[in-house]
């Protein structure tokens, strides 16, 4: 199973802007001792995708960014399953219901649907729509390990501190494993604030449900630095790195 949280629910959830709680989490077997923990680093793809500033070109780079994913995470993910891309015209997106001006990736069902507009289409850099599908992929890892059920079905004490550090592990977590793919992709990273800046529209850009941008920063560099995504158990990290 494929999940990422919907854009309306993370919208509810950012309300609460309570401090994070005081202990990592504990009694959640699949978020804080999940077997992906334990594998080793990611296999290393060779991944010649070039974008050009053709439609054409920019669809024939997203289907080979992804078909790598494909390749680099089916060994490390027991009971993995290709995952297929599709792109739509319409502005709509699948999770949230907003509607997304530019281009953006998402996870809808099982598939990893993509719109492509001039912003992605006319950059002369791939930096955007790159970061874009690693944001995404992080949804399948979560997904297809448990860790995304494990997630939404977490106890809480609804008064904004459990559900806030409950979030902002989940979604820092993305982040690291972004990291990790962009490692096994052989993708050099030197501005990690640049990448996190390209990987979801503008539109949601008051969503904070990463917590606090030296965190994201931090995972990461951690993600990439190792290239395992053992780095990325952000359930059992300090208060503090979860902020």
């Amino acid at each position: 199973m494929i999940m990422r949280l919907a854009g309306a629910a993370v919208a509810a959830l950012v309300l609460f802007t309570g401090t994070a709680h005081a202990a990592p989490i504990k009694g959640q077997p699949r978020l804080t001792h999940n077997t992906i923990y334990k594998k080793p680093a990611l296999k290393k793809v060779s991944c010649k995708a070039v974008k050009g500033i053709t439609k054409s070109s920019t669809e024939k780079y997203v289907k080979k960014i992804v078909s790598c994913l494909n390749t680099a995470w089916k060994g490390t993910i027991d009971g993995f399953r290709p995952v297929p891309v599709r792109f739509k015209t319409d502005k709509q997106a699948c999770q949230s219901g907003n509607d997304i001006a530019g281009s953006y990736s998402e996870i809808c069902g099982q598939t990893i649907e993509v719109r492509l507009a001039d912003d992605w289409i006319k950059a002369k850099s791939d930096l955007k729509a790159f970061a874009s599908l690693i944001h995404t992929w992080s949804g399948v890892v979560q997904g297809m390990t448990g860790i995304g059920a494990a997630y939404q079905r977490m106890p809480n004490d609804r008064t904004g501190e459990d559900m806030a550090e409950q979030m902002h592990r989940y979604f820092l977590q993305g982040d690291c494993f972004a990291a990790v793919s962009a490692k096994g992709l052989g993708r050099r990273i030197t501005d990690f604030k640049q990448v996190i800046s390209g990987m979801e529209p503008p539109e949601y850009s008051y969503l904070k449900y990463n917590g606090k941008l030296p965190n994201r920063v931090y995972w990461m560099k951690k993600g990439y630095q190792s290239g395992k995504p053992g780095a990325c158990n952000t359930w059992t990290a300090p208060a503090a790195k979860v902020a």
